[in-house]
């Protein structure tokens, strides 16, 4: 599996959607990630983000795996775009390490890490762009169009390919979640690779705004095999869910 599968997620990282909050307000929370065949136990996201008001200015989300290993972690910074933050994830037992390291008015500069080889590109900045976790403000503020049936088409900078593809989300369904509406939309390549990706499926509340699950790819290997974790389900409910490890990983103070 590329890399290219693995990062266009979210993925619980790359996609996560949070509510407005008073200024400068932080937010922790958990995604709790399970194998979304054998509803195996496969690792831990913490999450620590700052917001103002609604706008998401900054954080970081840790990777443990279920004995609290650190896995990997990024670190996340929107004060130059809402929808392409200045980011940077490393995953040391991988020896791999992405980030998009700098925008300027015209470029859009991507470095990747792997094996103690570097590699660096730059693609020219349009309008429209979405990088990393940006993915999910480009969510929130298209909800709307989504939920009326319209398709949602931007390009997604992929910085492990070094590169930008076309990417298309629409909507798959309705429902509700603790008597809450939810709507469920699907992602994928807006070009022949959506025969080669299997497609993202993610449930957002849409009173909260707030992602609710998500089915997919991973952005993390299984330490045993090397393997991407290829179908995984990701929650981020209030409280730990049946499965989830009983001593969770602290959050930063």
């Amino acid at each position: 599996m590329t890399r290219i599968a693995s990062t266009l997620v979210l993925l619980g990282s790359v996609i996560l959607a949070l509510p407005a909050f008073a200024a400068k307000e932080p937010r922790k929370f958990y995604g709790f990630a399970f194998d979304d065949t054998t509803g195996k136990y496969l690792y831990t996201e913490v999450h620590q983000h700052i917001y103002d008001g609604d706008r998401w200015l900054s954080g970081s989300v840790r990777y443990f795996s279920p004995d609290n290993h650190l896995m990997g972690e990024k670190t996340l910074d929107f004060s130059k775009d809402p929808y392409i933050p200045l980011f940077r994830s490393k995953f040391p037992s991988e020896h791999y390490e992405e980030a998009v390291a700098n925008l300027t008015s015209n470029a859009i500069e991507l470095e990747k890490l792997f094996e103690g080889k570097q590699q660096k590109a730059s693609i020219d900045r349009q309008p429209g762009m979405v990088a990393d976790a940006g993915f999910n403000c480009y969510i929130v503020d298209h909800l709307a169009d989504l939920s009326s049936g319209k398709t949602a088409q931007f390009a997604f900078i992929v910085a492990g390919q070094l590169d930008k593809y076309s990417f298309r989300l629409k909507k798959a369904g309705d429902g509700t979640v603790d008597g809450h509406p939810v709507i469920k939309i699907k992602g994928e390549p807006d070009s022949f690779l959506r025969y080669l990706i299997s497609p993202l499926q993610m449930t957002y509340d849409l009173q909260t705004k707030t992602l609710v699950e998500y089915r997919g790819t991973s952005n993390l290997h299984d330490p045993q095999s090397g393997k991407v974790y290829s179908a995984v389900r990701i929650i981020y409910p209030s409280k730990p869910p049946a499965g989830a490890p009983v001593q969770l990983p602290a959050f930063d103070n």
